[in-house]
């Protein structure tokens, strides 16, 4: 039987000190449109409220110029400075199982790293992993960080 579950990791220098860019996913999620606008068109909370654990998003986003939505319930961990998106529908369960995305922010002396990951489980071997979702995720990051810089 084929292992049908992996993991993508990457890391991204960042500029901004760890606890602001922490905090733009930790409560002021609504900005991403505005700080990232190639990459999320739109969030809305459908449970919860912005910064609360547990919370349930909704994300209308691009990816590889196609628009999607994803529902998620995030997991923060501040003493860590990490978070998690648990993915509950959306476009990507059309080819993933199971989807979540994690990030979690060191502190260096000067700036930060952001050490990104994404578990998913395929529905068959021949499906791709989420590379394409990775890149996003990726440049979204650099993107926050830029508007960090600037704010």
């Amino acid at each position: 039987m084929a292992n049908l579950q992996g993991k993508l990791e990457a890391e991204v220098e960042l500029k901004a000190p760890a606890d602001k860019f922490f905090k733009i996913w930790r409560s002021e999620t609504h900005k991403m449109p505005t700080a990232t606008s190639k990459n999320i068109q739109g969030i809305k909370v459908h449970e919860g409220d912005w910064d609360q654990h547990g919370a349930i998003k909704i994300w209308n986003y691009t990816v590889e110029g196609k628009s999607e939505v994803f529902k998620e319930k995030v997991e923060f961990d501040d003493d860590n400075l990490s978070f998690t998106l648990h993915g509950i529908e959306g476009h990507i369960f059309d080819t993933w199982k199971v989807f979540k995305a994690s990030c979690k922010v060191v502190p260096k002396e000067q700036g930060s790293v952001a050490k990104l990951s994404m578990e998913y489980e395929k529905y068959k071997e021949s499906d791709p992993s989420p590379d394409k979702y990775m890149a996003v995720l990726i440049d979204m990051t650099k993107d926050i960080d830029a508007h960090i810089a600037i704010a």
